[in-house]
């Protein structure tokens, strides 16, 4: 029933707390009074018992039951003031123990005392030395959570600034490169370079074509050169015989009276051998 394994976190906000003490008690007083200081909008569901005596356990055992069973309560818990070690010997009754025990609502043990621990403190999912610790420890301070909301919506705000303020300047660096400020400089050093090429490429070509032109006249010219038909313009004609056989000498003729073809660059005609 004491394992610290079977302990419940308590809620961080109850809407709904059940409280058992006795009536018109000064631990009931400083419960209310606290819990509703801290976080005016909490509610109680109250159940007045004896808290000493012989119908302390059985009342404190009833109150206990009936909060665990309703559906809204959050939250039990079980204050009392303090007192001798006789008046608190129903906290450490049996019954109490195993009823706090077996409930599904956490408990908290609210016994005003120093001296002496009663085994509901042990049992309990949460001890508070007095009842006004336990409104403390049940239920959170409205002023501290709006400063830790404002605290957080500060460093909320911090952050974006910074991620803003960052980006800013990524944004002014990049728009004060020469390609943000001045988009068509590129495409006009492109351009640039391209006409420069085209031109490059053009007076290459032309000169390839120059020395190819120059190198076809000239090889032309050798042609010409050593070509028979040159020989021939300047006069001269080739005798062949009958047969196809260039004449180039004298005897070659043949007899006289024999016919020879006489090939001039205008053409040909026949001849006659006299001599």
């Amino acid at each position: 029933l004491f394992a610290l394994d079977r302990k419940r976190p308590l809620p961080f906000l109850p809407q709904l707390i059940g409280l058992v003490c006795g009536r018109a008690s000064a631990a009931e007083r400083d419960v209310l009074e606290n819990a509703r200081r801290r976080w005016p909008a909490v509610r109680f569901e109250v159940r007045n018992t004896a808290v000493q005596g012989v119908h302390a356990v059985n009342q404190v055992v009833q109150a206990v039951r009936e909060l665990d069973a309703l559906p809204g309560v959050d939250v039990i818990v079980v204050a009392r003031g303090g007192g001798s070690v006789e008046d608190l010997l129903p906290f450490s009754d049996e019954q109490l123990i195993r009823a706090v025990a077996a409930c599904r609502t956490p408990v908290v043990s609210a016994i005003g005392h120093e001296p002496d621990s009663p085994l509901l403190d042990l049992v309990a999912d949460l001890r508070a030395s007095t009842p006004t610790d336990a409104a403390k420890k049940v239920v959170p301070d409205v002023g501290e959570e709006l400063d830790r909301v404002q605290q957080l919506q500060d460093r909320a705000l911090r952050t974006v600034r910074g991620l803003i303020d960052r980006e800013e300047r990524g944004l002014a660096h990049a728009l004060g490169r020469s390609s943000m400020e001045r988009p068509h400089r590129m495409v006009d050093e492109r351009e640039a370079e391209v006409d420069a090429l085209v031109g490059r490429s053009r007076r290459v070509l032309g000169h390839l074509l120059d020395r190819a032109d120059s190198e076809l006249a000239h090889t032309r010219a050798r042609v010409v050169a050593l070509s028979p038909a040159a020989t021939l313009e300047r006069g001269y004609a080739v005798l062949q015989r009958p047969d196809g056989h260039v004449v180039r000498s004298p005897g070659d003729a043949g007899a006289p009276g024999e016919e020879l073809r006489a090939r001039v660059s205008e053409g040909e005609f026949t001849v006659r051998v006299a001599e």
